[in-house]
């Protein structure tokens, strides 16, 4: 691809009236210079994210991409000027928007085409790969506190070599799971000061970013929190059926809370800390006091923990590792497209139906798995309301509006999602062959004071009235909600309601009995 933008002739000068301003000081400000100071401020936000789009539209051929990043980049230089002029403006804000740019544009490849380099976005919030964490707490020279806060040693290395040979498509898919849900996750990390690639490599290893797996011991949601710690930190059920430890963002917000309690602790031992999320935080809190707080690959440390322990810990690290240094091991993580987006369902619909209508749109895998991340609330073969918000990225609303909303592959995909299995089973008695049409038998005329016989319609039961639907069910094992709301003919919202079963999950079990009443058959 050519340049999107030639350099230095462009930012160069940006950075020269950024640095040149940083001098400005500002006295008590009046609300009229405040309000203009926001306003500034917001401006070059505004302008810093339509560059990004621009980069985004530029990797898919846009053909005005050249364009809306130049006005862009327009907008940030007079956005620059005017902070010089304008009282009480702090330039370090300007600057940290030039920085990601620049960073970028410095690690970015040249090209045959073009001699400058293409300025490519390299910050997690488009969906490509970071140089470096996107934390406040990472934009160190160099960005070296990751390495200066854990132990890279044979045990992180042999992670690192797990994640790049057999685990290798399991750690890209984790990578593009995060980046649709990075806007939700990475802002707790932010402000609470910790690595936002310590929150990928957690991530990485308890779920690879599918917000809906659940573990043996009863560790739910993307982050895997367990009931009781959950609760602790204000996840659990929110009354309206909804376990909100499958909540991406209360997710991470309870994951920086917690810790951060386990970094007071344990004096901000990572190692330390990930064997806490993972093995207890009581016995590492007795682990790390007993041992008069030695690290935790010291052996008499180290053996203290289980199994599970000792790998989480290496590869965690590894994982975080990788997403901040991914160069040097010669791993590509795909750019992902996420600018989210919301549609209103235009009619209603399951996720299952929409993964079919909605295609692969130039993805490998569809989007089956980032309507299930964005939308948690939701099963998959829940049917969701007509008029139902649900989040979505911007190119999900050009395919659902083009193929879901109707036309021939709606239909198909809704006929999939409502077959019924159980209906291809042919059951004895279920069906009677017709037998040929032979020629009636000679019938001698009774006598006439004979009796006739009964005939064998008299004699058997009326067949021609419809059986009474069933009042009570019992659920098999495999079916769901929708499934029998469909098999019967019910609305789920009566059936739901009739069973006392809650919204919006619907969970019943294999052996519960509903009741049908109201159901058409």
């Amino acid at each position: 691809m050519s340049a999107l933008v030639r350099l230095p002739g462009r930012l160069a000068p940006l950075a020269f009236a950024t640095l040149a301003a940083l001098s400005f000081e500002a006295d008590a400000l009046s609300r009229r210079d405040q309000a203009a100071v926001d306003a500034l401020n917001q401006r070059m936000q505004a302008a810093e994210a339509r560059y990004r789009e621009a980069l985004v539209d530029a990797a898919n051929a846009g053909p005005d991409a050249r364009k809306a990043a130049d006005a862009a980049l327009e907008d940030m230089e007079d956005a620059i000027t005017a902070c010089g002029k304008q009282r009480g403006c702090s330039m370090q804000n300007m600057l940290a928007s030039f920085k990601r740019l620049l960073k970028a544009n410095s690690d970015a490849p040249r090209t045959d085409e073009d001699i400058d380099t293409t300025l490519v976005d390299e910050t997690p919030e488009s969906g490509s790969v970071p140089d470096s964490a996107a934390a406040a707490a990472l934009l160190t020279p160099d960005g070296e506190r990751f390495k200066q806060m854990v132990q890279y040693n044979p045990a992180v290395q042999a992670g690192i070599r797990r994640w790049l040979t057999d685990m290798r498509v399991t750690l890209i898919q984790s990578h593009e799971n995060y980046q649709h849900m990075q806007h939700l996750m990475s802002p707790a990390f932010k402000r609470s000061g910790l690595p936002e690639a310590l929150l990928f490599g957690i991530m990485a290893k308890e779920s690879n970013g599918k917000v809906h797996v659940g573990s043996r011991a009863g560790a739910v949601g993307p982050l895997q929190f367990m009931p009781a710690t959950g609760k602790r930190f204000g996840l659990g059920p929110d009354g309206t059926g909804f376990d909100t430890r499958y909540d991406p963002q209360a997710a991470a917000n309870a994951a920086a809370a917690y810790l951060n309690e386990r970094f007071r602790e344990l004096d901000s031992n990572i190692e330390m800390s990930l064997a806490a999320y993972n093995g207890g935080e009581g016995r590492a809190r007795r682990v790390y006091r007993e041992s008069g707080g030695r690290s935790f690959w010291d052996a008499d440390v180290y053996n203290q923990f289980p199994a599970e322990t000792k790998d989480y810990v290496p590869m965690v690290i590894a994982a975080a590792w990788l997403y901040l240094h991914p160069k040097e091991y010669g791993l590509t993580f795909p750019k992902v497209d996420t600018r989210p987006a919301t549609i209103r369902l235009a009619r209603s619909a399951s996720i299952y139906e929409l993964t079919i209508c909605l295609g692969n749109g130039g993805t490998r895998d569809g989007y089956m798995r980032v309507l299930r991340n964005l939308n948690p609330r939701f099963e998959a073969d829940q049917m969701i309301p007509a008029g139902t918000s649900m989040n979505v990225t911007t190119k999900m609303v050009g395919l659902y509006n083009r193929w879901c909303t109707q036309g021939q592959r709606a239909d198909l995909a809704r006929t999939l999602v409502t077959s019924d299995p159980n209906t291809a089973i042919v059951r004895r008695g279920a069906a009677v062959p017709v037998p040929p049409i032979a020629p009636p038998p000679k019938v001698e005329a009774p006598a006439p004071d004979a009796k006739p016989e009964p005939t064998a319609s008299a004699t058997r039961p009326a067949r021609d009235k419809k059986p009474a639907a069933p009042r009570e069910y019992k659920v098999q094992p495999g079916e769901t909600l929708t499934s029998i709301a469909s098999k019967f003919e019910c609305k789920i919202g009566a059936l739901a309601d009739a069973n006392k079963v809650p919204a919006p999950r619907y969970m019943i079990r294999p052996g519960q009995r509903l009741k049908l009443d109201g159901c058409g058959s």
